[in-house]
This record gives structure tokens, C-alpha cells and sequence, in this order.
């Protein structure tokens, strides 16, 4: 049965993205620094990130991508990422949670679903095997979360302080306990892996 992970990068203080994040500004106003890690340095909304990962960041993002089957994602991060041109960034089945999934696109690329169980009992389906992967926005793996969905969920610490912004557990109606499975560093992030231990 397909293992259900999910990931976010967080800054020191605590938030996954700055203020006034939205299409075109989808990490907010300084939220690019959040994800040094995944272009291999400094990037803008200004101009398209040309970096690669390197290191453990590559190490990461390889080893996620080898065993993930499928993928759910929040509408606010699909939005936000301009719909990743309207082509499915992972070439593996992609939920987006949304209210208005009569609004799915044609062309097969993401299909829509309401709400975060749904999207996550599909994705599992869809995933055979392999892990499905929740990634933001942080509401949704709040949701995964407090639904008790998630098996593995790591968080990625930039080392940047925000300021403000969106928090992950901003609202977070539970509590959780996690289990440490590993740690590993970069130039710019630090990755803490978890497993989610249930009651």
C-alpha cells in the first residue's frame, strides 16, 4: 500500500511563505529565499530560476521523485504557480484539492477534486506501490494532517527569517507526535524527516 508523505520549506521563524503571496508571487514578498534550495541559489519572480539542486538538495528531491506514484496539491499553489504552464510539473498522476472542481482544465494533466480525503484516498489509488506526496499549500497538509492522512512529513528549514507571512500550523486543531527518522544539511536548507505517529 502506497505510503502518503508530505513536505514543506519553512523559514527559521516559522512561515512557508511571506506576505502577500498569490499568482505571480506565489512564496510572497521574500518568500523566493525559501526555496534557494530547489534552484541551487538566488532566484526571483523577475526572472525564470535557471539554477539546478546540488548536494543533498539534489539527493532530496531525487529520492522523493523515485518513489512518488502520485501527487495532491492545494488550488491557492496551483494558482499561484501559474499553473505550472498547464502541464503537470511530476509526470505522475496530480489531485488538486479545490471547491470548484467542475472548474478542472481539459487535457488531462490535474484532476480536481473536492476535498483533502478524497484527493488523497484517489492519489493512493492512482499510486500503486509507490509513496503519494502531498505538497502545499500549508492548508492542505494542515488538513492531511489533522485527517491523520500523512505517514512521513518533512519540513525543510531555510535558513531565512521572515518576518510574516503564512504559517503551516497557523490554526492547527491538533496535536501531533513524530517520530525522527533522519537529518541532513545543505548550504541552504535543513531537512527533518519524521514519521507521524498515531494515537
Amino acid at each position: 500500500m502506497a505510503k502518503v508523505t508530505a513536505a514543506i520549506t519553512t523559514s527559521v521563524d516559522g512561515y512557508v511563505a511571506g506576505p502577500n503571496d498569490g499568482p505571480g508571487n506565489g512564496l510572497g514578498d521574500g518568500g523566493e529565499r525559501l526555496h534557494y534550495w530547489v534552484f541551487g541559489g538566488p532566484w526571483t519572480y523577475d526572472k525564470e530560476p535557471k539554477g539546478e539542486p546540488s548536494g543533498e538538495d539534489a539527493a532530496w528531491i531525487s529520492e522523493m521523485i523515485a518513489k512518488m506514484g502520485a501527487v495532491v496539491g492545494g488550488r491557492a499553489t496551483y494558482e499561484a504557480s501559474g499553473h505550472w504552464g498547464d502541464k503537470n510539473p511530476w509526470d505522475v498522476p496530480f489531485f488538486i484539492v479545490t471547491h470548484r472542481p467542475e472548474e478542472e482544465p481539459e487535457g488531462g494533466a490535474f484532476t480536481f477534486v473536492s476535498g483533502v480525503r478524497p484527493a488523497v484516498d484517489r492519489a493512493v489509488a492512482a499510486a500503486g506501490d509507490k509513496d503519494v506526496h502531498v505538497m502545499g499549500g500549508a492548508d492542505v497538509i494542515r488538513r492531511a494532517l489533522e485527517a491523520g492522512l500523512v505517514d512521513e512529513l518533512t519540513i525543510i528549514v531555510a535558513p531565512v527569517v521572515l518576518g510574516g507571512g503564512k504559517r503551516l500550523f497557523e490554526g492547527f486543531s491538533d496535536s501531533l507526535e513524530l517520530e525522527q527518522l533522519g537529518a541532513r544539511q545543505s548550504q541552504y536548507a535543513t531537512f527533518l524527516e519524521y514519521r507521524v505517529k498515531r494515537g
